[in-house]
């Protein structure tokens, strides 16, 4: 096909920065005995009776458009479980099911910024906040996550990174990558500071029902003057990666606001994907319980490898992923990386493809299978010991 010339694409396509996970990908596929560590990916399939609620939806032919913001039930359902679960009070005009919560934060953040606001994100932090904030034209602000706080952003460091441009703040807990957890003390001290500069905070929480000891708190209970939109999802918590169904939920006015971007953007979910949540919600919870108590268990096997090595790392409380120090290597993280794929044949992530200052640590997922983070932790950590300098 013959190329337009004079015509030159969007520059913010231009600039989208490729995701440094899907990097890693592709290279660890060429490799079929590699172990697979870096996607976050649950090693469970989805319960059957959330697979018989989506097939029933189908035989009865409801598989038509739903409001943009989901159906009703499903809405309603979700009001239900956001007051057991996360103490968050809401209406269901309040929340908005969206494809995936991917969608819920970009829409989120298409709803509050403008071309040149500023966003804050943690270093490290999930890419794909980097590439929403580029495809809006925005700019991306970091704060350090730091080891010695075992990855908890501080009130201070957030602080120290606001300007007059500054619009919006992304938290995530627990976290990706971090597998950290904030208290509940710390998330009011930030939340103080959001309030002292009048920011937008968007409290990712997808992770919310993957914990190892105490549940996480959610942020939006303590926000007084309506500034925090919550984001959720069924992906991890159901094993419903594939299903694309996540939810946001906020103050009425401003959900409003945002909805106006459903349209245009995905105009709904698909309809038995949101039966399927329906029954995911009113369900049995024990997959839910069988699936943390795994990952803690993995959680433990891997820190234990890595404590009888003698390597740093930040210790997961939530989520499924841990953050390994890899700097007693003498490698970048990238380089380390590489290495552990062509000669090791296990596929980690560096802490560079989170965030700039991140590339003296590399994630690896618990999302994995036991035995492959046996054996892949197990070279992870020999690597960094024989690689290093003599």
């Amino acid at each position: 096909m013959a190329v337009v010339t004079g015509r030159s694409p969007s520059n913010a396509i231009q600039l989208l920065p490729r995701s440094g996970i899907r990097i890693v990908f592709d290279e660890a596929s060429k490799y079929p005995d590699c172990i697979r560590l870096e996607v976050g990916e649950p090693s469970f399939a989805t319960p059957e009776h959330i697979k018989d609620a989506a097939i029933a939806a189908l035989a009865a032919d409801f598989t038509k458009y739903t409001p943009n913001a989901g159906i009703r039930d499903l809405r309603e359902a979700l009001v239900g479980k956001l007051a057991r679960r996360n103490r968050i009070t809401a209406d269901a005009d309040d929340i908005i099911v969206t494809n995936g919560a991917v969608a819920s934060i970009f829409t989120t953040l298409a709803g509050l910024v403008n071309p040149g606001d500023e966003v804050l994100l943690a270093d490290p932090s999930w890419p794909n906040y980097l590439q929403m904030t580029v495809l809006l034209q925005a700019k991306a602000v970091y704060y350090p996550l730091r080891l010695e706080h075992d990855l908890v952003p501080t009130a201070d460091d957030i602080a120290s990174r606001i300007t007059e441009r500054t619009k919006v703040l992304i938290l995530n807990s627990p976290g990706n990558p971090s597998g950290a957890i904030i208290p509940e003390a710390r998330l009011r001290e930030i939340l103080e500071v959001a309030r002292a500069h009048d920011l937008w905070v968007i409290s990712d929480e997808v992770y919310d029902e993957i914990y190892f000891d105490q549940p996480p708190p959610s942020l939006q209970p303590l926000d007084t003057d309506g500034r925090v939109i919550s984001v959720f999802s069924f992906s991890k918590t159901y094993a419903m990666t594939g299903w694309r169904v996540g939810y946001m939920v906020g103050p009425t006015d401003i959900v409003k606001h945002i909805l106006r971007a459903q349209e245009p953007t995905t105009s709904c979910v698909n309809a038995p994907a949101q039966m399927a949540a329906i029954a995911a919600i009113e369900g049995d919870q024990t997959c839910v319980a069988d699936m943390r108590a795994a990952y803690t268990h993995r959680s433990e096997l891997v820190t234990g490898i890595l404590d009888a090595h003698g390597v740093p790392y930040s210790r997961p409380t939530g989520a499924f992923y841990a953050m390994i120090d890899v700097s007693g290597s003498g490698m970048s993280d990238t380089d380390f990386v590489s290495r552990m794929i062509t000669e090791r044949r296990v596929a980690i992530v560096p802490g560079s493809a989170f965030g700039p200052a991140s590339g003296n640590v590399v994630r690896v997922s618990l999302a994995a299978s036991v035995d492959d983070l046996r054996t892949g932790v197990e070279r992870v950590a020999g690597a960094i010991r024989e690689w290093g300098p003599s």
